[in-house]
């Protein structure tokens, strides 16, 4: 009975851990899809991008898991990988302050607007300068 029990708890947790990440990566990106923002990658769409899913997962399950998740993930990447981990930070504090979700992209969007290529502000979002975007829109 006990062994049931412990397969149940097993199988929810799996489902759980893949149904959070596809909820992140989907809300993020219905918004990013409708975006009127340039540089799919390392520029503003792609700021906007971190900074959105950031938000997300910090209004959600708090600060530290972006931070865990930005460390682990971000780490391997040289100089875009600095401007995701910013990104990352800002929209981890976006989301701590949010009072209702429907507010996490009006936040992030304004966020995204007063940002600019390489702010040196810690508060400021930012991308790379317009010549090393990678091309597409997304990628």
């Amino acid at each position: 009975m006990r062994k049931k029990s412990t397969i149940k708890w097993f199988i929810a947790l799996i489902l759980i851990a893949g149904i959070y990440p596809a909820f992140v990566v989907g809300v993020t990106w219905s918004f990013v899809f409708r975006s009127d923002l340039q540089g799919g990658k390392n520029g503003p769409l792609d700021a906007y991008r971190h900074t959105l899913a950031s938000a997300i997962v910090s209004y959600t399950t708090g600060e530290f898991t972006v931070k865990l998740f930005t460390e682990w993930v971000e780490s391997k990447h040289k100089d875009a990988g600095i401007m995701d981990r910013h990104n990352n930070l800002i929209g981890a504090g976006i989301g701590s302050r949010c009072k209702s979700f429907r507010a996490i992209e009006p936040a992030v969007a304004q966020a995204v607007l007063n940002g600019s290529v390489r702010a040196e502000e810690a508060s400021q979002v930012t991308w790379l300068p317009e010549e090393e975007w990678k091309d597409g829109r997304f990628w």
